[in-house]
């Protein structure tokens, strides 16, 4: 079953409206949708390594487009909406704490867990609701958003055929990891 599904999602890397997916899903990433942009942005530099640069430079955009929607929501739809995404993520002892940090440490926050697997949704609506100004945010997001996935697209323009290589065999360890990965990012909200 995984592999037909990566046979799939490798098909589906290589289409014509790809690069418009990513986007969606980096947009929605930033700001309300669980799933990171890595689950499209690796498969489609693994399908056309010559376009890594565009992919990467693409999925930051669009990262920090979502990332504005979730510091307006933040900022000002905190009760109607934010809430309601803090709440499903059961993360609202989480917000409290980050607005605090955001008030000590302001762009390291955003920069350090921006890199991390924690879902970027909550340092953006954290940002909005602890009225974080804007222009820093904005540069903030930019540069750890571009390192994240700048640095994703050039390991695997530079190792992809063997990193495919072995995502082929080791498919099932990989899921398992990626999976893994996920659910501690989700996890690591009480800690970090």
């Amino acid at each position: 079953m995984l592999d037909r599904l990566y046979a799939r999602t490798l098909s589906l890397a290589a289409a014509r409206h790809a690069p418009l997916w990513l986007a969606v899903i980096a947009f929605a990433e930033a700001s309300v949708f669980p799933l990171p942009p890595d689950i499209l942005l690796v498969p489609m530099v693994l399908a056309h390594r010559d376009r890594a640069w565009a992919l990467a430079g693409l999925c930051t955009l669009a990262s920090v487009c979502g990332a504005l929607l979730g510091w307006y929501i933040g900022s000002a739809l905190l009760e109607h909406v934010a809430m309601p995404i803090i709440h499903f993520y059961h993360a609202e002892a989480r917000l409290v704490a980050m607005q605090a940090q955001f008030r000590q440490w302001g762009v390291a926050i955003i920069l350090f867990k921006g890199l991390t697997p924690i879902p970027f949704k909550i340092v953006t609506i954290a940002s909005g609701a602890a009225h974080f100004p804007l222009l820093p945010f904005v540069l903030a997001c930019i540069v750890t958003r571009g390192a994240r996935f700048f640095l994703l697209a050039a390991l695997l323009r530079r190792f992809g055929p063997p990193i495919q290589s072995f995502i082929e065999r080791r498919l099932t360890l990989v899921a398992a990891l990626f999976g893994a990965v996920l659910v501690g990012g989700f996890a690591a909200l009480k800690y970090l």
